[in-house]
């Protein structure tokens, strides 16, 4: 018997049906419009643009162009890539363009589904851009969907990192422009630390359309994009705390895996203040709970949770005597990621590695905010339906399921548990060996790479041949994905969450006849192409017959989303596959959140070796655990978001006055503004409103305009006069400031005073700026304590967060002030020698906007970059400090024409 929601569902469908429903008729419109736009030339579908722009511009809607738009697209993407659009993607490219998420099956053509709304909404002239998870699939989208583009008249550019400036510029001023979610960022960030709008290379935040969007905007939302600057070195420190623990007992410490927290108990406090008083590194007589101890407990603690908590090959791995990350979600490598608060350091210290100098944070935003700065915002993924809440809440995203061009006809087993992990892998390896016997492909998702790797050991002794895809292998990521389809392959991969390759049944035919074309440059293209599609469609004939892909996943992943990708490699455009999740009792899921329950009843039902149970309950039981996790971290991002947003709105003013400096011509009007706010507080503050001239501090006072304004004025003597008061001094001082100020800029010349107005006045915002973000971050670390005090820790934030705020800018006004009081005209000598120092300077500030690189080996050496002059150093490029020196030498730059002197 069907319950009501069932009953109404079936009657007037759900509202996710409707919603698509709502969509037909426009579909209908794009479609009765195609013998139109097949009847055109390729000169009238570029003409179409270009009229289309032109209303565009005049006013008209996106949504009344939509039909037009729409079917132009269509016949262009016809054309340059031999694929006409389903009706099913165009309704997903409507939803795009309505500001949605489009929850689209693998397989479905995400990528071609893009260009519809990225057409429509590029007619503004306004940019689009278009995230990827990574640089590869950036540059290969960019370059596939560049074709339709070119076809439409509409340029593309390809955002990566270390790109040159005038490249990444150009990139940003296309009509539609690739790029990671990262580069977007660090870009946003870099932008807001230049010295001029000439710099800049975005142009604004109009409209994005971001693909693998639950991986984007809610896995790595909790991580802040930081660009940071070195600190002093303390690496003697870490190694010598991180001699300390392996001496520390199981008693010594609490850990809680959810939250990766490590606690030291009091046996372990005192311990610790043993050896670390005989070790020097806490004075005598010092406790650890003294003020005084903080930096050295903070130090101990990431120390434990170094050993404890972060494993290698698990949440990092080594590679060239340096420690990277590990994205848990992806498995991907992130070089350059740094895990902050000196966290990163202590795990260096523990593998041996060289320590890194502790950064300062120079800038930084979340992920949450700096897509919250688009006008209009739409995402792409195979699953999204799970958070459909979180998007809204956050982002102001509805999620549309969009249905499938042919029915899925994927077998869905439900999980298989067994007692033991040993149990769980030899059934996992056993079921593999049946599958690989009758030439089925299997792909095998794992959460960690020492699992896949383990997990390859067991199929080399079983002797079954199988590729790992995983961090190690990054860069030939594409190709072991395209042959997991292969008849019989076997592919093991860690977190296969926004591969972005789709896995073809038989293979990807398009890499065979790339690899064949390789191997025979000379031969006949078209013969082996024929020959290669030929053999595809036999071995795809037979991978179907055997089953399709067998996707099995060794274990429950925190989040059902991931799970759901993982499945949905699978079944591809009707294809017929199957997945099954094998998973045991020691597994993390189960054991930090799964219930004891589960292990008495399995006990209870006397289950003998190997044996699993199986059973719709278990899924639901596990989806529960998996539901409570996710709403665990929705709202932790939550809560990073609450106090973000008080930053976020400091930085929007902070960007928003840069921006405004370096738009403006003159600003000889802010600085005299400033001048006359910092005369009115010193006269406040020395000169209280209704005291007498004996109550005044004339000495503080003198010494003050000395220091702030530069000037020395008779204030004792005009304390003296008659019916002298503080207005009346506030206007004197006023006078004989603006005085000296005109004097100063008459010896400059009024242009080199504009200009050095302009630079002091950013500098000096950009160095508060900084010390303001490290400001807050000591608060946001203590301000958590306040909780025990009955008080709200997030309004607490927010009003000291406003007082430092205010306090900052009142700094900065004197800061200004005094640096411009104090400057003086140089002769040639000292201006030349100024010139090369604001040069250094340049370039130290440059290379903090790169983003840090892996260590590569040094290269032989080879021929110098065209043009290159060893003493104009314009033409060396813009090389990153470990990329191959312009010159030639074989050297990194940083050790040749790049070195610091």
């Amino acid at each position: 018997m069907l319950g009501l929601g069932s009953l109404a569902k079936k009657v007037f469908g759900s509202p996710n049906d409707r919603k698509v429903k709502s969509v037909r008729p426009i579909v209908a419109q794009i479609t009765a419009l195609e013998p139109e736009y097949k009847a055109k030339s390729d000169t009238e579908i570029v003409a179409k643009t270009a009229e289309l722009r032109a209303r565009a511009q005049n006013g008209e809607t996106l949504d009344a162009l939509l039909p037009e738009a729409f079917a132009n697209c269509r016949e262009a993407a016809r054309r340059a890539l031999g694929l006409r659009a389903h009706d099913v993607q165009l309704i997903g490219g409507i939803f795009l363009h309505q500001g949605n998420i489009a929850e689209m099956k693998t397989g479905e053509g995400k990528t071609l589904v893009a260009t519809f709304p990225a057409y429509l909404n590029a007619l503004t002239g306004k940019g689009v851009h278009i995230v990827t998870v990574n640089d590869y699939l950036a540059k290969r989208d960019a370059d596939w969907m560049g074709k339709v583009y070119a076809a439409l008249g509409l340029s593309t550019g390809v955002v990566y990192p270390r790109q040159p400036d005038d490249e990444k510029r150009r990139a940003y001023a296309a009509d539609i422009t690739y790029a990671t979610n990262n580069e977007l960022g660090f870009d946003y960030l870099r932008d807001n630390m230049r010295a001029s709008l000439e710099d800049m290379a975005q142009r604004g935040h109009n409209y994005a359309i971001v693909d693998e969007v639950d991986s984007i905007l809610i896995d790595e939302a909790r991580t802040p994009l930081i660009i940071s600057g070195p600190t002093q070195d303390r690496s003697d420190l870490y190694l010598s705390i991180d001699k300390i623990i392996p001496e520390v007992k199981d008693d010594h410490f609490t850990m809680d895996e959810k939250t990766r927290n490590a606690t030291f108990t009091d046996e372990g406090n005192d311990f610790l203040e043993d050896r670390l008083h005989e070790v020097g590194l806490l004075p005598e007589g010092q406790s650890l709970y003294d003020p005084e101890s903080t930096t050295i407990v903070h130090h101990v603690t990431n120390a434990l949770r170094a050993h404890k908590l972060f494993h290698k090959d698990q949440q990092y791995i080594v590679r060239s005597n340096e420690v990277v990350l590990v994205d848990e979600f992806t498995g991907r490598m992130m070089p350059g990621r740094r895990l902050s608060d000196g966290l990163h350091q202590a795990i260096e210290a523990k593998e041996g590695c060289q320590i890194q100098p502790e950064n300062v944070t120079l800038a930084s935003v979340t992920f949450q905010n700096y897509f919250r700065l688009y006008d209009k915002l739409a995402g792409m993924t195979g699953t999204a339906v799970t958070e459909a809440e979180e998007f809204m809440s956050i982002y102001g995203l509805g999620v549309v399921e969009i249905p499938t061009n042919v029915p899925v006809a994927r077998q869905d087993d439900d999980d298989a548990v067994y007692r033991t992990a040993r149990e769980k892998y030899e059934a996992i390896v056993e079921t593999i060996r049946e599958a690989h016997a009758k030439g089925q492909p299997v792909l095998v998702g794992t959460t960690s790479i020492e699992k896949s790797e383990m997990l390859g050991r067991m199929l080399e002794a079983a002797k079954l041949p199988h590729n790992i895809l995983n961090a190690r292998q990054h860069e030939q990521e594409a190709q072991i994905v395209a042959d997991a389809g292969k008849l019989g392959g076997i592919t093991i991969a860690t977190n296969m969450a926004g591969r972005g390759t789709d896995i073809k049944l038989g293979g990807n035919v398009e890499f065979k006849i790339m690899q064949a074309i390789a191997a025979d440059p000379e031969g006949d293209h078209a013969a082996i192409r024929a020959r290669i599609e030929a053999d595809h469609r036999a071995d795809e004939q037979k991978v179907k017959d055997a089953g399709g892909l067998y996707v099995l996943a060794t274990e429950r992943h925190e989040s059902r989303r991931i799970d759901n990708q993982l499945r949905g490699r699978s079944g591809r455009q009707g294809d017929p596959g199957r997945s099954s999740f094998f998973l045991s009792l020691e597994d993390d899921l189960m054991r930090i959140f799964g219930s004891d329950k589960l292990d008495k009843m399995l006990s209870t039902l006397g289950m003998k070796e190997g044996e699993a149970i199986v059973h719709p309950w278990v899924n639901k039981s596990l989806e529960r655990a998996q539901a409570k996790v996710e709403g665990r971290n929705f709202d932790i991002r939550k809560q990073l978001l609450k106090f973000d947003d008080v930053m976020n709105d400091q930085r929007k003013v902070i960007f928003g006055q840069r921006r405004e400096v370096m738009a403006a011509q003159d600003i000889a009007e802010v600085a005299r503004d400033m001048r006359h706010q910092v005369i009115e507080d010193l006269v406040a503050t020395h000169m209280p409103p209704k005291s007498y001239a004996d109550q005044w501090d004339i000495d503080e006072m003198t010494q003050a305009l000395r220091d702030t304004l530069g000037i020395d004025v008779p204030l004792a003597d005009w304390a003296g006069e008659d019916g002298v008061d503080q207005e009346v001094v506030e206007e004197r001082l006023t006078k004989v400031a603006d005085e000296y100020m005109a004097s100063k800029a008459a010896q400059f010349g009024p242009d080199q005073m504009r200009s050095i107005e302009k630079q002091v006045l950013l500098q000096t915002i950009d160095a508060k700026w900084r010390d303001h973000l490290l400001t807050l971050e000591h608060l946001r670390s203590v301000v958590g304590f306040r909780g025990y005090a009955q008080r709200d820790p997030l309004n607490e934030y927010k009003t000291e967060g406003f007082q430092l705020f205010e306090s900052m800018l009142d700094s900065l006004r004197t800061d200004v002030t005094a640096k411009l009081a104090r400057i003086q005209p140089l002769s040639p000598e000292q201006q030349d020698q100024l010139i090369r120092q604001l040069q250094a300077q340049q370039q130290a500030a440059q290379r903090a906007l790169e983003p840090v690189a892996a260590e590569a080996p040094e290269d032989a050496a080879g021929p110098a970059r065209d043009g290159f002059d060893e003493t104009n150093p314009e033409t060396w490029g813009n090389p990153g400090r470990n990329d191959a020196c312009p010159c030639g030498s074989g050297k990194k730059f940083k050790h040749c024409h790049g070195r610091l002197t």
